[in-house]
């Protein structure tokens, strides 16, 4: 089969009716992501008191969740597939990245308080952003190139969006490279940055149990809202590796359309409101903003 051809995503044509219910759910959603996200990336950029490393750091965290809330079609070619896998992918692995940078950020702010400014300074906080963006689309976009070279012998995939080894397990020639590299991509994007986050979080509550009980409520106020988008999001991805890797097919259909779409939605949803209810400065900012706009 020629690489030319359109790929059809069974879940949905398997859901029946309820794929509309599915479809406005999904649209609402999107919806939600866009406007919470651009309301806090605006937030941040227009107030100048906000122009913080953390503060700037969250506007990049709703940045790549309106990058990643991509679009879903019932009929792709290979070639846009390719791109949407791309997308997904490097949305996954920037969350990562941003959520560690947003982890040593606070181990910085917490460990060495008296020189946080002169570490974090505004050069050194764009080159890390730099990396933290260059570093999974140079890896996401080699599997993509990987991919792209196979001949393709079917056009059925059991996913709701295209899911890079599902394109793969359809070649019909060899896949071993796909597989190993694979397997380094997950361990470089998603273990490493998941070990230096979770190393970092210990690091601090060890500080934190060390120091005073005004200075561990401070410092647990503004960590917390991390820990709780990184669980969120930590529980997405074991989802949907596990769905991918060792149970597609074998969950009902609804619930793998769910588990699917919690990855891409629910994450870029929960941050924005995690982030405006737990943190004043952007809480009042919004609605300064909201109320202006009326």
């Amino acid at each position: 089969m020629e690489n030319g051809t359109y790929f059809y995503f069974m879940l949905f044509e398997n859901l029946g009716c309820i794929r509309y219910a599915f479809f406005t759910l999904g649209f609402i959603f999107y919806c939600a992501v866009i406007y919470f996200n651009v309301l806090i990336v605006l937030v941040i950029i227009m107030e100048k008191t906000l122009h913080k490393p953390m503060y700037i750091l969250m506007s990049c965290l709703s940045i790549n969740s309106v990058y990643g809330t991509a679009g879903f079609f019932p009929r792709i070619s290979f070639e846009a597939c390719i791109i949407q896998s791309f997308v997904i992918y490097s949305y996954a692995a920037f969350e990562l990245t941003i959520l560690m940078l947003m982890a040593f950020d606070r181990f910085v702010a917490i460990s060495k308080p008296l020189h946080y400014n002169n570490i974090i300074t505004t050069r050194f906080l764009t080159f890390l952003i730099v990396i933290a963006w260059l570093y999974p689309i140079i890896f996401v976009g080699i599997s993509g190139l990987l991919t792209a070279r196979l001949t393709i012998c079917g056009n059925k995939l059991l996913k709701v969006y295209c899911h890079n080894y599902e394109i793969v397990k359809l070649s019909c020639v060899n896949i071993t490279i796909n597989n190993i590299y694979g397997l380094i991509v997950t361990i470089t994007t998603i273990f490493i940055p998941l070990s230096f986050i979770l190393y970092t979080y210990v690091r601090i509550i060890i500080i934190c149990q060390r120091s005073t009980r005004e200075f561990r409520s401070k410092a647990y106020k503004t960590c917390i809202p991390h820990m709780v988008i990184l669980l969120n999001f930590s529980v997405a991805i074991f989802c949907e590796l596990t769905l991918s890797r060792f149970m597609n097919g074998e969950l009902p259909i609804a619930l793998s359309v769910i588990i699917s779409l919690e990855f891409i939605v629910i994450p870029p949803f929960v941050n924005p409101i995690v982030y405006g209810l737990n943190f004043p400065d952007i809480r009042k900012k919004i609605r300064h903003l909201i109320k202006a706009s009326k």
